[in-house]
């Protein structure tokens, strides 16, 4: 008798299936708030589109996340993702997250109270409780570390649930809140930036900004963060434009360039002691002098 093969033969066309289905395979990158960080998950089956919201576990709870991209994998300087999307969100979520809206805006009044009792010097910012209402994270600014052991304590006897404390920067701050910029638009960090880079004081220097911190600075106190992702705009800009004190020719006459305008790629030019005249980049020729000396 012929030997029994317990073993199952896949045939070409289940291998090729197979395959196309590892092939499809995506990994999600989810924001919780607008604007806010990336967090990657694994799609596994789910059909999802950039903009659906999905509800997921995350180390503090279930949450609601919208999804912003679907790639075939993580960045290489992100983790593997270890979590999976589980489902799409629907309108009975959307509801309990309303409800716990509210009720985070009610515990904040009830911490403040809290904060005031224990004397601590600390400001708080805003409140988010996950989706069943078991964790409750509380955002606030200081001016150095504070003690919040016995707060957190005291909040946790009054809430009935997990309580996390974790202590922001100013410009967080101003992006948890929102508001309005200088520029009269929503603010960039409320609305589109979702991580915060440096932004020096020789970035307002290179785009020939007043060095007046009035003027250069976000609602936050901080130098504005337009100034760090326009630089490369201003930079193009200024290569086309003589340098201040440079001799030009101009239809109006010579004479030395007092301002620029990066922008509008225009340059002003002192003609005589009372005669100043603003002119197209454009329009204008380095003066014969300053041609002769560069050769």
């Amino acid at each position: 008798m012929p030997t029994q093969n317990n073993q199952t033969d896949t045939s070409p066309s289940e291998s090729s299936q197979s395959q196309a289905n590892n092939a499809q395979e995506k990994v999600a990158a989810l924001c919780f708030r607008r604007s806010g960080p990336l967090y990657w998950f694994n799609a596994n089956d789910l059909q999802v589109r950039p903009g659906e919201f999905v509800v997921v576990d995350t180390e503090k709870g279930p949450d609601i996340g919208q999804v912003v991209y679907l790639e075939d994998q993580v960045p290489p300087d992100r983790p593997e993702p270890t979590k999976s999307l589980k489902r799409k969100a629907n309108h009975k979520d959307f509801e309990r997250r309303r409800q716990l809206h509210q009720k985070a805006s009610r515990t904040l009044r009830t911490a403040e109270k809290k904060v005031a009792e224990h004397g601590l010097e600390m400001k708080l910012v805003s409140a988010e409780y996950t989706l069943d209402g078991h964790h409750l994270t509380i955002f606030f600014t200081a001016e150095g570390r504070v003690d919040f052991r016995e707060l957190v304590h005291d909040l946790g006897s009054v809430v009935h649930c997990r309580v996390e404390l974790r202590q922001i920067g100013v410009r967080d701050e101003a992006k948890l809140i929102g508001g309005l910029g200088p520029c009269g638009q929503t603010l960039c960090c409320e609305r589109f930036l979702r991580d915060f880079e440096p932004v020096g004081i020789r970035l307002a220097k290179a785009q020939d900004l007043p060095l007046n911190p009035e003027k250069i600075s976000g609602v936050c106190g901080r130098l504005m963060c337009c100034l760090r992702y326009e630089t490369e705009v201003y930079s193009v800009a200024r290569d086309k434009l003589p340098e201040v004190g440079d001799q030009v020719q101009t239809a109006h006459g010579q004479g030395p360039v007092v301002g620029r305008n990066l922008l509008k790629q225009e340059i002003t030019v002192r003609l005589g002691p009372e005669h100043i005249v603003s002119v197209p980049a454009a329009e204008v020729q380095p003066a014969a002098e300053d041609t002769n000396n560069n050769h």
